[in-house]
Parts: C-alpha cells; sequence; structure tokens
C-alpha cells in the first residue's frame, strides 16, 4: 500500500474535523480556566487521531463489504476495491490503531480519572457503530447529529477536561460555556457529513441507506446547510460578550463572503467530484480561522 493510498484509506484531508476541536480546546482551557496540561493533552491528540484513521478505515471497510451496486460503488468508488487493496490487510491496521489508541486512553484514566473513560467510552461506542451493525449510524438520519456532536463537541470537551482537571467542576454553567465556544466547529462538522448526503442521495438511495436526506429531501437538506452556517456565525458573534472568547474571534466574520460563496455553489450543484469541496472548504477555512482569531486575542 503506497503512502498515498493508506492517507486516502483514513480520509487524511477530513482529520481538520478532529485536530481544530482539539487545539480549540487548549485554547478554551489556557483562555478561561488559565490551565494547561501539555502531556496530557500531546498523549490525547496521538490517540485521538489514531482512532479517528481507524474509524474512517472501519467506515471505508464496511461500506465495501455492505455495497449492494457491487459494480460502480463496490468496485469503482470504495478505495479498497478501487485500489484492490487486501480487505483483511485493512482490518488488521483497524484492531492495531484501535488498540493502541484505547491503552493510551487508558493510561489518560489513571492520571486524570474516570471522566476521561466514561468520553472515552461514548467516542468510542459512537466510531465504531458510526458504520458498524446492522443500522450503521451513518445510514440513519442521525449521522450529522452524532458527527458533529462527537467530533465537535466531545474532542472539544475532553481537551478542555485534560487541561483542567485539578479544577475543572461538572456543573451545568461549565458545559454550556463549552458548549457554546465548541458550537460552531459542531455546526461546520455536521454540515460535512451534510454536504456529503446532499451530493449521495441518488448512491444512497440505491444502497439502502436512509440519511436525513431520504426523510427530508434535498431542498430541506440545502437550507439547513445555510442555516447552519449562518448560526455558526452568530454563536461567534455573541462568545465575547459571554466572556467565553476574545473579542479578536470576531475577525472570522471576515470570512463570510467566502463561505456565502461556497454556499451557494453547493445550492446551484450536489455532485460529488464537483461541489462537495464546498463543505469541507467551509469547515477548513471556517474553523481554522475561528482558532487562529482565539488564539490571536490569548496573544495579544
Amino acid at each position: 500500500m503506497s503512502l498515498d493510498v493508506f492517507l486516502e484509506l483514513v480520509e487524511i484531508k477530513a482529520k481538520t474535523a478532529s485536530v481544530i476541536p482539539f487545539l480549540l480546546g487548549i485554547c478554551f482551557s489556557a483562555y478561561y480556566f488559565h490551565s494547561v496540561n501539555a502531556c496530557l493533552a500531546i498523549v490525547f491528540f496521538i490517540a485521538m487521531l489514531l482512532f479517528n484513521m481507524a474509524v474512517d478505515m472501519l467506515d471505508n471497510y464496511n461500506d465495501y463489504h455492505h455495497a449492494i451496486d457491487k459494480v460502480e460503488y463496490k468496485q469503482k468508488t470504495n478505495i479498497i476495491g478501487r485500489e484492490n487493496l487486501s480487505p483483511r490487510l485493512v482490518l488488521t491496521l483497524i484492531i492495531i490503531f484501535s488498540v493502541i489508541a484505547a491503552l493510551m486512553g487508558l493510561w489518560l484514566v489513571k492520571i486524570a480519572g474516570l471522566p476521561v473513560l466514561w468520553m472515552g467510552i461514548f467516542c468510542f461506542a459512537v466510531g465504531v457503530l458510526y458504520s458498524s451493525g446492522p443500522h450503521p449510524i451513518s445510514n440513519l438520519p442521525f449521522g450529522e447529529l452524532f458527527s458533529g456532536f462527537t467530533m465537535g463537541f466531545m474532542i472539544f470537551l475532553i481537551s478542555v477536561y485534560l487541561n483542567t482537571y485539578q479544577t475543572f467542576g461538572w456543573t451545568w454553567a461549565n458545559l454550556w460555556r463549552t458548549f457554546w465556544v465548541a458550537l460552531p466547529d459542531e455546526l461546520w462538522i455536521s454540515n460535512l457529513m451534510l454536504a456529503n448526503n446532499l451530493c449521495d442521495a441518488e448512491e444512497d438511495e440505491r444502497n439502502q441507506r436512509t440519511t436525513i436526506i431520504h426523510y427530508i429531501g434535498v431542498p430541506n437538506g440545502l437550507r439547513a446547510f445555510s442555516l447552519k452556517n449562518v448560526l455558526a456565525f452568530v454563536v461567534i458573534l455573541v462568545a465575547p460578550f459571554l466572556k467565553l472568547a476574545p473579542f479578536t474571534v470576531w475577525l472570522t466574520l471576515l470570512i463570510v463572503p467566502f463561505v456565502y460563496q461556497q454556499n451557494k455553489r453547493l445550492m446551484q450543484k450536489q455532485v460529488k467530484k464537483e461541489t462537495f469541496s464546498s463543505g469541507v472548504r467551509i469547515l477548513l477555512v471556517g474553523s481554522g480561522v475561528y482558532l487562529i482569531t482565539y488564539l490571536l486575542g490569548m496573544l495579544f
């Protein structure tokens, strides 16, 4: 397996969806709680990345085995069939990456306590059930909810907790604060899944995947995509007033024209090879600029 094929198998281009919430969690911990535990953060980052790659490999593995469309999807679209990869090798990599991530997670539990265990179990369960079992989450109308919540909020929350576990209080107030700061990333991550389902609507129907688009239709899916982009900017606008972010995050509003153009591009055409990249670009630019402007406020 070449490096390029491996990076596509683990969907390395989508790792923004987990890395940026992790980094934003460190920024929020330093800004609001005035606490950072670098060693724990690094261990969590490695474990998170390994498990994230395992989940994406598992997604490709299960899609390959469960595909009803044996020709177009299984042999020409799915990377395992297209690149003639050994399913057994892919499964072996999934197990190795998952075991290493779990062992590192258990070490974090030993240091920071049981909350890490419960949050880790939730993330592991969502990661496995996302593409496994008789009714995978990705084939149901809950894919956007679980992907956005798990990657946008739970990774952020774990990052915050590990950096502040000595003083962090499990109060509704603290959970609300973390949820608010993480919400823009959560919305953009869920929109990435929504863009994927919008572009794959016909293919999903052929493979009997009843995603949210199956129930609400493409027009309503596009309206939801636009609404979540607007809501993300509203949350960022309000955050400094709540003293949850520095005022520099308002610089994120400078990318509104870019997001508008990408949003418009997807509204006009929903074709995987042509316009799915709009969802990727909005996530990458939106979450990236939000992180950078948050960090700028902490430094100056």
